[in-house]
């Protein structure tokens, strides 16, 4: 069996444009090859190689296709094409549609999930901004992209340090509250394997910041939670709108004041899943890709 691990020029080994967080790619990668024990062959690959070489897998899977945000319709369309040449994807085509754009926490919230107040102009100026201070009695907000990840293009302000006169997001948009729970406890990452759960972690900022991710400094802290956070999470997935779980899901939650967990986003596509925090995650993610194909 042949399995694609998708990728992109900015995660692939070797490459000139290497990101410095990479890193992840290697670990990932590393974790379900070990998992895969010989039973299949894996190979990084960028997503947008000629279809006649991507054909030739017989499972591909989103591992660290992490510019799709800059072209989700062309990544859509690979993916379609894919499962049409009878490529198994992992996620499916379905799931990536709904996920890629930040509107779907819109859905969960529909079905019942705790979220963060949102705000969702399609696009964001010094306006939208001031108004949601005032909307959400607040002092400082967080603005972010409704299609995009790792932070990028992400701002926060406040009353204080408003945005300046030019400052624009010139595509849709949302805007929360911040939350002072990032700063403290951080962020809690809940790892799911074909619906079932592996492992979790807590995910801190470096001092002085807000983001989380590694490339800005963050740190990743292994988790035994309790249950009352395990099932805040696995309640997330039972309300995914799917009749077959994803193959991998990274359900992403933050503390409000009542001690309650929201969702901050439920990762689908291309999420780094930590193998360093779950030592038997890529046995697990290896025999649930093998199930999938058959």
């Amino acid at each position: 069996m042949k399995i694609a691990f998708l990728a992109c020029p900015a995660t692939l080994p070797g490459s000139p444009t290497r990101r410095p967080d990479a890193f992840e790619h290697d670990l990932l990668f590393d974790a379900l090859n070990a998992g895969l024990a010989g039973r299949a062959e894996l190979t990084g690959i960028d997503w947008r190689a000629p279809m006649a070489e991507l054909a030739r897998f017989d499972l591909a899977y989103l591992g660290t296709p992490w510019d799709y945000t800059e072209a989700k319709d062309e990544f859509l369309a690979r993916l379609e094409a894919l499962e049409a040449a009878g490529v198994t994807v992992c996620n499916p085509v379905e799931v990536i549609r709904w996920n890629a754009d930040k509107l779907y926490l819109k859905d969960l919230a529909a079905r019942g999930a705790v979220t963060i107040p949102t705000l969702w102009p399609e696009s964001a100026g010094p306006g939208d901004v001031a108004h949601a201070f005032d909307h959400f009695g607040c002092d400082r907000v967080v603005v972010k992209r409704r299609v995009g990840a790792g932070a990028v293009g992400q701002d926060s302000f406040t009353r204080a340090a408003p945005p300046p006169a030019g400052w624009r997001i010139d595509q849709p948009a949302m805007i929360q509250p911040f939350l002072a729970a990032i700063q403290q406890e951080g962020e809690l990452s809940f790892i799911f394997v074909g619906g079932a759960f592996s492992h979790a972690l807590v995910k801190q900022a470096a001092e002085g910041d807000y983001r989380i991710q590694s490339l800005y400094g963050g740190r990743e802290v292994p988790l035994d939670p309790s249950p009352t956070d395990r099932a805040a999470a696995e309640a997330v997935m039972a309300m995914l709108p799917f009749a077959e779980p994803p193959l991998y899901a990274r359900i992403d939650m933050v503390r409000l004041d009542d001690g309650a967990l929201a969702v901050i986003e439920a990762e689908l596509i291309e999420p780094y899943l930590y193998p360093e925090q779950g030592p038997k995650f890529g046995g697990l993610l290896a025999d649930a890709m093998l199930a999938r194909r058959g």
